[in-house]
C-alpha cells in the first residue's frame, strides 16, 4: 500500500505543484452560521491565500452576482504579466441546510469544488476554505482571507489566521497578495 501511495503521489505531484497538500483527509471546519448569500454577493479583494497555481498575479479580486437561473456568477480577475486576466465560473449552494458550503466550478467539464465560507461580517472581511481529498490519502487545500477593500488591518489578518489554525487548517504557507497600484493598471 505504501508503494502504491508513493507512486500515486509521484504521478499527482505535478498536478498540485504550487498547491498545498497534506497527508490524510480534509479537516472539517465549521462554517458561517445563518449564512446570507445575498449579503455576501459583490466584490471581494484577496488579501492573503495559500498558494494556488491559478492565482499567480497581483490585484486579485472576485465578484459574485446572481444569474437569472439562480446560480451564482463568479468573476475572478488578476493582473498577470502586465495584463488583466479573467475567468468566469459558477457557484451553487449544494445543501440548503448549509448555505455557507458552496460548490464552485470554472468549467463544464469539472465537478464543483468546495468553497466554504468559514466566517464573514459581509461588510469588511471573509475567510474561505476549500479542500479536496485524494483517495483519503492526502488532501489539497486552499484558504483565502478576503476584504471589501484592498487592505485589512494586521490585527484582522492575524485573527483570521488564528481561526484557520484552531480549525486544523495549516496556513504556514499562506502568502499576502499584492494589491498595490492596482487601480492605475486596470
Amino acid at each position: 500500500m505504501k508503494a502504491y501511495s508513493n507512486l500515486l503521489l509521484t504521478l499527482l505531484l505535478p498536478l498540485v505543484s504550487s498547491q498545498v497538500f497534506h497527508w490524510g483527509p480534509c479537516p472539517q471546519p465549521p462554517v458561517q452560521q445563518n449564512f446570507d448569500l445575498h449579503r455576501y454577493l459583490g466584490k471581494w479583494f484577496e488579501i492573503e491565500k495559500l498558494p494556488a497555481s491559478f492565482e499567480r498575479g497581483k490585484c486579485i479580486e472576485a465578484n459574485y452576482s446572481v444569474r437569472a437561473d439562480g446560480t451564482i456568477k463568479v468573476f475572478n480577475s488578476q493582473l498577470w504579466r502586465g495584463k488583466v486576466r479573467t475567468v468566469e465560473g459558477t457557484a451553487v449552494v449544494q445543501d440548503i441546510r448549509e448555505p455557507a458550503k458552496l460548490g464552485v466550478s470554472f468549467s463544464y467539464l469539472t465537478p464543483y469544488s468546495p468553497y466554504w465560507v468559514l466566517y464573514t461580517d459581509y461588510v469588511s472581511m471573509a475567510m474561505v476554505y476549500s479542500c479536496t481529498d485524494i483517495l483519503r490519502l492526502f488532501h489539497v487545500d486552499f484558504a483565502w482571507i478576503l476584504s471589501r477593500t484592498r487592505t485589512l488591518p494586521p490585527a484582522t489578518i492575524s485573527s483570521a489566521k488564528v481561526t484557520f489554525t484552531s480549525n486544523n487548517i495549516d496556513i504556514s504557507k499562506m502568502i499576502p497578495t499584492d494589491q498595490q497600484g492596482c487601480d492605475k493598471q486596470r
